[in-house]
């Protein structure tokens, strides 16, 4: 479950602010290769930043209308993300840079997709309906997800 907000538009559109997770076709690194997170089953091994590698537990699958966020190809860092990456808006990019100092005053955060929009690099694109992965393990993990790295829950 999720903690988002939703907005409500004149044709009774509601679109979640909130829901976190990857959409189809983002690439993790896992111990078997990159996959599309689609293509994940509980018991794969998934890279960590944190502790090496953790065992997928669960994924809970969400369909919901959502504005994604659009991170370009290098935008946060030399090669970070490797390609444009389309992800949730409450999806928590792990930042290491001045984006985490400004927001948080910390060297390091993990912040909503949707705090990170600037309208050049990192951009909202219109509402649609869209399937949303949120892969659950035994403890929170930093993954990495099309040469980002994701916090999960």
């Amino acid at each position: 479950m999720h903690q988002g907000t939703d907005i409500r538009f004149a044709d009774k559109t509601t679109v979640d602010t909130g829901l976190a997770g990857l959409t189809a076709g983002t690439i993790v690194l896992t111990l078997d290769g990159e996959l599309p997170v689609e293509h994940l089953s509980p018991g794969d091994r998934v890279i960590t930043r944190d502790t090496g590698v953790a065992v997928l537990r669960e994924i809970k699958v969400e369909t919901a209308t959502v504005a994604p966020v659009r991170i370009k190809a290098g935008s946060l860092g030399h090669t970070r993300p490797d390609t444009d990456v389309i992800v949730a808006p409450g999806a928590r990019v792990h930042i290491r840079d001045w984006r985490a100092e400004a927001l948080y005053g910390q060297p390091q955060a993990n912040v909503p997709a949707h705090r990170l929009i600037d309208r050049e690099f990192i951009s909202e694109l219109p509402a649609a309906q869209m399937t949303v992965y949120s892969l659950v393990f035994d403890h929170s993990h930093i993954i990495y997800a099309d040469g980002l790295e994701i916090f999960t829950a």
